[in-house]
């Protein structure tokens, strides 16, 4: 016995290719993880965000306005996605999350040019994540400066001799000071409750099925809907603890302020810890081990984390990914959190958030309880 024997380990080998083969929830993670990852962090991240989207206020529809205007499209930081005519429709697509900046050429701007009185160019950004607009705002200045080069030529070449003959205001809106902090703890609250909400519901139904206990469960009378609603309502009390210890943390140890109201912040709360309740006790009657549950987590996990703006902006990602994106429920939860703490947005700000969440919970809800019914049938 203390030869070595190849034969014997050519036995467990097979052995173990054959368990690997039957199954096949292992089996499909350990070759679909490392192609998401290289498909996200090849393709979808993008650490220099572009072509990001900007409401435009033109009140001077001039030739050097629109040479202007030309010249930060053509710089590829922002695409004007919107033209609204006052200034509070603009704010309220900033406050709802769909722009980054805002872009205001005032009235008179060509003849105050002309006559060298140095006339102002607003550029409002949406500071919540300071990665995201941070190249635009440090290169807003060479920007205007190259669109007016070509104008600025003939007759008024000595206007173009100046520095700059525009002033460029910056103003930074929502975190003026760029503190990372004020982007990432907001986020971070999504993603520990999407993390153990999910993680904790995932194993509900498979430790039944490992312990031998689920006969007893399918041999009560009780419905899918009451088995589900009892499953998950006692971790609802953990994903309010996980809030409070994170917004304690945020006020105390990092002065985020919370601006929005806290009625509409414990309503977002709630509605997300019961989506990841739902994903995860969906995932527990799909998986037949504990093992595979918790690989279902981590494969949701990754991309809540890459693709929900949480680390990256979501609105410089390539389009595809912000489709798959928009089907995360910690996207929404995202810009509910910054809304509501950093912009002070209400309740209709942010309908735009809330409803795909109460559409998510709608299907994993009903896809939980035919996948349970099946179990009982």
């Amino acid at each position: 016995m203390s030869m070595i024997s190849f034969a014997r380990i050519k036995a467990v080998l097979l052995k173990e290719f054959v368990q690997m083969r039957r199954d096949r929830m292992t089996f499909a993670m350990m070759i679909g993880i490392p192609i998401m990852q290289l498909v996200m962090f090849g393709f979808a991240i993008n650490s220099d965000p572009r072509h990001l989207p900007t409401a435009l206020i033109d009140r001077d529809h001039s030739t050097f306005s629109r040479s202007v205007i030309a010249a930060a499209e053509n710089s590829t930081f922002m695409d004007i996605a919107y033209r609204p005519t006052h200034e509070e429709d603009a704010e309220t697509l900033m406050r709802e999350g769909k722009i980054n900046f805002i872009f205001i050429i005032p009235e008179n701007f060509a003849r105050d040019l002309v006559r060298e009185e140095n006339p102002q160019i607003l550029v409002v950004a949406d500071a919540t994540d300071p990665s995201a607009t941070s190249g635009a705002v440090n290169s807003m200045n060479e920007i205007v400066r190259s669109g007016l080069q070509r104008d600025l030529s003939g007759a008024l070449s000595n206007i173009s001799a100046k520095p700059l003959p525009v002033d460029v205001v910056l103003h930074k809106r929502y975190n003026p000071a760029g503190i990372t902090q004020y982007n990432i703890i907001p986020g971070l609250l999504g993603i520990i409750i999407a993390m153990t909400m999910t993680m904790i519901t995932a194993v509900a139904i498979t430790r039944e099925k490992e312990r031998g206990t689920m006969e007893n469960l399918l041999a009560m009378p009780i419905r899918p809907m009451e088995m589900m609603v009892g499953k998950i309502a006692p971790y609802v009390i953990i994903g309010y603890v996980q809030t409070v210890v994170v917004m304690l943390a945020a006020e105390f140890a990092f002065d985020i302020p919370i601006v929005g109201s806290l009625s509409l912040l414990f309503w977002a709360v709630t509605l997300y810890i019961i989506v990841n309740l739902m994903i995860g006790f969906l995932f527990s009657s799909i998986a037949q081990t504990q093992m595979q549950a918790l690989q279902m987590t981590f494969f949701l996990l990754m991309p809540q984390i890459l693709l929900s703006g949480f680390l990256f902006p979501f609105l410089g990602m390539p389009r595809w990914a912000q489709y798959i994106g928009e089907a995360l429920p910690a996207t929404h939860f995202m810009r509910l959190m910054r809304g509501i703490m950093l912009k002070g947005a209400g309740a209709m700000d942010l309908m735009s958030s809330f409803w795909p969440l109460l559409l998510i919970m709608l299907v994993v809800g009903i896809a939980a309880m035919v996948r349970y019914q099946e179990t009982l049938d």
